[in-house]
């Protein structure tokens, strides 16, 4: 009978989903960026303390969830970008080369491209907060705010409402505030845990301004 089988297709996949999500909120001299911490695989949790943010500089966050292997090489390589621009230059790449930087690493995968999500969050070179974000290909935009990840389908109708105040009729618009802004991350972060398997047992939130980089962890919950 073995010889009257159906033929069966063995398929292997270099890429492999770790999930995890990554925010970034922009404000007039501040930026806010977070993720979680959990690294997990299916129903698996490999580790409750994996925060998916890398500090690129002390006006620039890195936000990087996806496949973990890609996402550890692609820090790799931008750091060793950053070694060798600054024993050149004897400075720091701004958060807008930083971008360009990020960008054009990712266009050079573009036939196999990083498994990552990437959101950018920092202070230009006027010091105002800013957010980029990136598709697969180094495609990327300058924007106020944005989610990525695997909860990002249901942070970023949540970022519309609420930072954007869109399909809110009669409600004036007022600068967004560091510590509105740190709260809002917090609860939305809350609301993905419950409903996002990938996403939860804490969120780290790095608070970008003049002064530097402060660095805040709130629980969430671990099942």
């Amino acid at each position: 009978m073995e010889d009257y089988r159906a033929p069966m297709e063995h398929q292997w996949s270099p890429y492999s989903w770790n999930g995890g999500t990554i925010l970034a909120v922009a404000g007039e001299d501040f930026a806010v960026i977070a993720s979680d911490t959990r690294l997990s695989e299916g129903f698996q949790i490999y580790t409750r303390d994996s925060p998916k943010t890398y500090k690129m500089s002390d006006t620039a966050v890195l936000g990087c969830s996806g496949f973990h292997g890609d996402v550890l090489t692609l820090i790799k390589v931008i750091e060793a970008q950053q070694k060798i621009y600054r024993h050149t230059h004897q400075k720091d790449l701004s958060c807008e080369s930083l971008a360009q930087l990020l960008a054009t690493i990712l266009y050079s995968r573009r036939f196999f491209p990083y498994y990552t999500y990437n959101i950018l969050a920092g202070l230009d070179k006027k010091g105002k907060g800013c957010v980029y974000s990136f598709d697969p290909v180094g495609s990327y935009d300058r924007e106020m705010y944005r989610a990525g990840g695997s909860a990002a389908a249901m942070l970023q109708p949540l970022l519309d409402n609420q930072v954007a105040l869109k399909n809110q009729a009669g409600v004036e618009k007022e600068p967004l505030t560091i510590d509105k802004a740190v709260s809002l991350v917090t609860d939305v972060f809350t609301s993905a845990a419950e409903r996002d398997i990938y996403t939860g047992d804490g969120v780290k939130i790095s608070i970008i301004t003049a002064s530097g980089i402060d660095v805040k962890e709130v629980p969430l919950r671990r099942d």
